[in-house]
């Protein structure tokens, strides 16, 4: 089996060093570098070649949404899961827009960090409907109209099918629950949702989900409290 490469970046090396104890001692990770600055990170990407990189977004120099946007916008990117101490903020919204895979919270018990990372390297996004849902409220509080006008036209791309699939996503259905309430088989929605990544330009399903809000989608769909996303 090979093991995941992950890159930490945060400016504390107390928390440097515990994600590296945690991780490390994981049988199917390595640890192949540490930053302690935004600003270091695309060097060590391109030396390193991790799969996962572990950004914190408060840094002094470069922060971890610049080195996020800088990073995403790569051909060759790797994963990020943003490191925070907030639920969720404008900060968080604006890295999984850039293309984060989710977020994992500073005090969260090691063994879910470490599945996140699992998760993530697997192509899987970090975010439950819970905290999706906790996410769009706080998008809605500066959502323009404009915003809403530009996904909309983003969205019209889609044949229908695809629209519903889009909405599913973004209500944080898994790809089976998406399935059983579409009446297609699994494999179909693991097509649909590649295809709506590559007609939309976007990087995974947490960028599907906040481009559905910001057209008002999950607004004209009935409410969900489905499983985790998959």
């Amino acid at each position: 089996m090979t093991a995941i490469r992950l890159l930490l970046v945060d400016d504390d090396p107390l928390v440097r060093a515990g994600l590296s104890l945690m991780l490390g001692g994981a049988d199917d990770m390595e640890i192949v570098a540490e930053a302690a600055d935004g600003g270091e990170v695309e060097a060590l990407v391109d030396r390193t070649r991790p799969d996962v990189v572990l950004m914190d977004l408060r840094m002094p120099t470069v922060d971890g949404l610049t080195a996020t946007e800088r990073l995403r916008g790569r051909p060759d990117a790797p994963q990020v899961v943003v490191l925070t101490t907030f639920h969720a903020d404008e900060q968080v919204l604006r890295a999984l827009r850039a293309g984060a895979a989710g977020f994992v919270l500073k005090d969260t018990p090691p063994a879910e960090i470490v599945e996140a990372v699992r998760r993530v390297a697997a192509g899987d996004p970090v975010l439950s409907p819970a905290v999706t849902r906790q996410l769009m409220r706080h998008a809605a509080a500066d959502r323009a109209d404009s915003r809403r006008v530009r996904a909309r036209e983003r969205l019209a791309v889609l044949g229908e099918r695809e629209r519903e699939v889009a909405v599913a996503v973004g209500r944080g259905l898994a790809n089976a629950q998406i399935a059983a309430a579409l009446f297609m088989s699994v494999a179909t929605v693991k097509a649909h949702v590649s295809r709506l990544l590559a007609k939309l330009g976007l990087n995974n399903r947490v960028q599907i989900a906040l481009l559905t809000y910001d057209a008002g989608l999950l607004e004209e769909s009935p409410s969900d409290d489905g499983g985790p996303w998959a």
